[in-house]
């Protein structure tokens, strides 16, 4: 399945959408900080799905998404601290919190499926 058929794909750079139009209201001192580490994390989701897509073996597909999990991980933790600086609303963060976790759901399944795939 090319990678722009996968849902989860689809959410996440969605989800990258979000996070670009969220920071755009942070405080100009916080370009080269908070926002470019937030934007840089959540642009690194969809793009180890798109990268471990391409790749040659289920293995190294399944260590893509697991880098994507990990990158999703760390924007969650910088949209937190976005909230504590109260750059972001508690009604925004709710609702990236959200989008976040069903990604990471998605990324999950995704990797169990794969891991089954390669067992059978």
């Amino acid at each position: 399945m090319h990678w722009k058929d996968l849902a989860v794909w689809q959410k996440a750079h969605a989800s990258v959408l979000a996070t670009y139009r969220i920071t755009r209201s942070f405080p100009d001192e916080e370009k080269f900080r908070l926002t470019n580490q937030l934007c840089r994390a959540s642009a690194s989701v969809p793009a180890n799905i798109v990268e471990g897509n391409a790749r040659q073996s289920t293995k190294e597909y399944i260590q893509f998404l697991c880098i994507a999990r990990g990158s999703l991980e760390e924007t969650r933790y910088y949209a937190i601290l976005a909230k504590d600086l109260e750059y972001l609303t508690q009604t925004d963060y709710d609702k990236f919190e959200s989008e976040s976790e069903s990604v990471s759901r998605m990324l999950n399944a995704l990797v169990s499926v794969l891991k089954k795939r390669g067992k059978g």
